[in-house]
């Protein structure tokens, strides 16, 4: 688990991803005072509830391809599910858009593994971590 200056903690270890992925009964309850923005400046998407950021997901762009790298969420936060109500926003809004994403975020490598319907947004020449074993490293 990491921390950064402002206090979300990143989501890294096979603990922490499942019991995010393990949450989303929680998140459904907070489904209408959450939204997702795009603070481009800073290449995050941010999960807002009311009118706090509980959760983040760093990004890189190349071309139509967009790498997410990190996935954090205020540790008040934790355990709600809602990092995954946020990558599923993102992935939807992607699709949308016409985008694929390259995964290298433990996180959302364990989330696609988990929502295979979003399988179709994954780059196929530049998958970043899509191929791995969903529940932590190879021994």
């Amino acid at each position: 688990m990491d921390s950064s200056q402002d206090g979300m903690v990143t989501l890294r270890g096979t603990d922490q991803v499942l019991g995010e992925l393990d949450s989303s009964r929680t998140a459904d309850s907070l489904a209408e005072v959450t939204n997702i923005t795009n603070d481009e400046s800073a290449s995050v998407y941010e999960l807002r509830v009311e009118d706090r950021t509980v959760a983040g997901l760093v990004y890189a762009e190349t071309g139509n391809r967009v790498t997410l790298l990190a996935t954090s969420v205020f540790p008040e936060f934790r355990g709600k599910g809602l990092a995954g109500k946020l990558l599923g926003g993102v992935l939807d809004k992607l699709r949308t858009e016409g985008r694929t994403v390259t995964l290298t975020c433990p996180f959302a490598t364990a989330f696609v593994h988990s929502h295979p319907e979003y399988a179709d947004v994954v780059d196929p020449t530049f998958p970043g971590n899509a191929h791995s074993r969903r529940h932590g490293r190879r021994h």
